[in-house]
């Protein structure tokens, strides 16, 4: 088994790394480390929480010599605000004994603060493409000497719509520069982008999605509906002993809130939510609220929880299931972290559990299921959406009618052949009985004849 040692690195990083009590790299900062350290582009496939950011930083860190020059030499974008906070702390915690300027940039704060910050100077930025680009297009942040760019949970970044922005970064990057990314997923946009910007990348494939983490034991309860899950999930996490650290996945910022005010009265001392609704001072707060134990169960969508380093978490459960089965991978792979035992439950009712299927295929793995509890009771009262669709006739919709025995053809003289306006009509009766032009034109027409 290989140490930090193995690696070569200063002092200072060694000695940092020991304050983190940290003992031997994961399989990803194993792999990492030389493929990075080569100078070459790297692409690395790897779950949440398998220590992505000291994989890419630990050589990033290594080769980094002092400057006092104003533009930084390393970019790393994230996906999030709450992933740029996290990043930034790590950095400065892994470079304790060094000296190096990080600066995090992000969206929903006066920009006019972040511009102070980057025209002091600063080696490695840290930030969302959106607030990137702007800063860059303002020229307060320039990339002109960037050596490195490094792009975290890349999928996600895509899956947001990010793509029109990070096109517009690369053009403004010199040509000359290595590319770093880590993804948690393959997808078709993820490759899609290697193949325009990535010229001959080393890759690095660790736990790839599909894989069931073996130290996560997984069960599944059949729910009939929301409402219903919500008397279960209330039923479960009274029990605090067991359920000492609760993350509640759930599909949508609506039902984030409305599952909230469900828990709310039993649990408020208990419960944090956070989604991209929810403003930045509140976002940290939670987190924070959460990772210090004043707070024991979380309410996160998927795209938020993305990549947040969430301590010593006993439970992930899934509220919802998830329509494509990697999330469900990222999901559990927030509980069960170094080395340490974790649950994952899921509740999946009967529209479903196709979803939960397509989980099940992926890993190649039943779920163990768990009967329902007697003492929950099922609730009649439905969301919106799961209530039946009525199609109401519209009552003012006139309809065809259709000739029946109270009709009868009109008369011969009251037939219309053509209409000609009501002026035009009477012109041709009076020109037709009397024989000659009623018009000035038909006049002068006539005249000439004779």
């Amino acid at each position: 088994m290989s140490t930090f040692q193995d690696f070569n690195i200063t002092n200072q990083l060694k000695n940092a790394i020991d304050d983190l009590g940290f003992k031997a790299p994961t399989p990803i900062q194993e792999e990492a480390f030389p493929k990075v350290m080569s100078g070459k582009n790297v692409i690395g496939i790897a779950q949440t929480g398998t220590g992505k950011t000291l994989a890419y930083m630990l050589p990033v860190l290594q080769r980094h010599t002092f400057s006092k020059q104003i533009k930084p030499t390393t970019l790393i974008l994230v996906p999030t605000r709450e992933l740029v906070i996290q990043v930034t702390e790590q950095i400065e915690l892994f470079a304790k004994y060094m000296t190096i300027r990080v600066q995090g940039v992000y969206g929903g704060v006066n920009i006019k603060t972040q511009k102070a910050a980057l025209a002091q100077g600063c080696d490695i930025v840290v930030g969302t493409p959106g607030r990137l680009y702007d800063l860059a297009v303002s020229r307060a942040l320039q990339l002109q000497d960037i050596k490195q760019l490094i792009i975290d949970e890349v999928d996600v970044m895509l899956d947001l719509g990010f793509r029109f922005q990070l096109t517009n970064i690369f053009e403004l990057l010199p040509s000359r520069r290595q590319n770093i990314m880590f993804s948690a997923t393959m997808t078709d946009d993820v490759e899609a982008l290697i193949n325009d910007f990535f010229i001959a990348p080393l890759k690095i494939s660790i736990a790839v999605s599909g894989t069931p983490l073996e130290n996560i034991s997984q069960t599944c309860y059949s729910a009939a509906n929301f409402y219903t899950k919500v008397n279960l999930l209330k039923h479960l996490i009274r029990d605090k002993e067991t359920f000492q650290k609760v993350l509640v996945f759930i599909d949508s910022k609506k039902n984030a809130d409305r599952l909230f005010e469900a828990l709310e009265e039993d649990f408020w001392s208990q419960l944090g939510v956070i989604h991209s609704n929810k403003s930045q001072n509140n976002r940290i707060a939670t987190i924070e609220r959460f990772n210090d134990n004043v707070s024991r169960i979380l309410i996160a969508t998927d795209v938020i929880a993305r990549g947040l380093d969430l301590d010593d978490i006993t439970h992930v459960i899934n509220f919802d299931t998830p329509k494509f089965p990697e999330n469900y991978m990222h999901r559990i792979g927030r509980t069960g972290r170094a080395s340490k035992e974790g649950k994952s439950i899921l509740f999946y009712t009967e529209k479903e559990e196709e979803w939960k299927k397509r989980i099940e295929d992926l890993m190649d793995y039943t779920i163990p299921h768990v009967p329902f509890p007697e003492d929950v009771a099922i609730s009649k009262k439905l969301t919106l959406d799961e209530q039946p669709r009525i199609i109401e006739k519209n009552p003012h919709k006139q309809t065809k009618r259709v000739a029946g025995p109270s009709f009868h053809e009109k008369k011969e003289k009251n037939m219309k052949t053509k209409n000609y306006g009501g002026g035009q009509k009477i012109k041709m009766k009076k020109a037709k009985k009397y024989k000659k032009p009623i018009s000035r034109g038909g006049k002068q027409a006539g005249n000439k004849k004779r």
